[in-house]
């Protein structure tokens, strides 16, 4: 039974990868475009920075929602897991509403919603899996710092 335990952990980290490959590849039009023409607030990374730390992120989600597909079935596993894929989405489609739209005050509430999610998803993984929450901190983190850039970038290019 041990020998097969990575298969959750690649399936979920393959799976939230291909989700970001996906926005990435979609939005990639309009991040060129957002890097040519728009004013971005002091503390913006270089567009180098977000790939990397989006693909590390990535797979610390995936592992959070293996570890959480590892735990025994139940109502909290089912509602911990669609609370993961619910957010994945929003997460998919701001890249999508910032980068191509370039709406930048509706990505801003959109990632708000995705905070809330997130946060939520992180109390539900909690009372399943301490690890499987903790590997999310770094992704609460980085999307509360998003907020302030997607903030900044709406209000200097209004």
């Amino acid at each position: 039974m041990k020998s097969r335990i990575w298969k959750p952990y690649l399936y979920w980290v393959v799976f939230t990868e291909a989700v970001g490959l996906l926005a990435g590849l979609l939005s990639r039009a309009g991040t060129e475009l957002y890097q040519q023409t728009v004013t971005k607030p002091p503390l913006s990374p270089p567009a180098l920075v977000f790939p990397i730390v989006w693909t590390l992120l990535y797979a610390l989600m995936g592992i959070g929602a293996a570890r959480i597909s590892l735990t025994p079935l139940s109502g909290a596993r089912s509602e911990c897991l669609r609370l993961y894929l619910i957010q994945l989405a929003v997460n998919f489609f701001w890249s999508l509403i910032f980068f191509n739209l370039q709406a930048f005050l509706f990505a801003f509430v959109w990632l708000v919603l995705l905070f809330a999610l997130l946060v939520w998803m992180f109390l539900s993984f909690r009372d399943l899996d301490l690890t499987a929450a903790r590997l999310q901190i770094p992704y609460l983190l980085w999307v509360a710092f998003a907020g302030y850039l997607n903030f900044g970038v709406w209000m200097l290019n209004r």
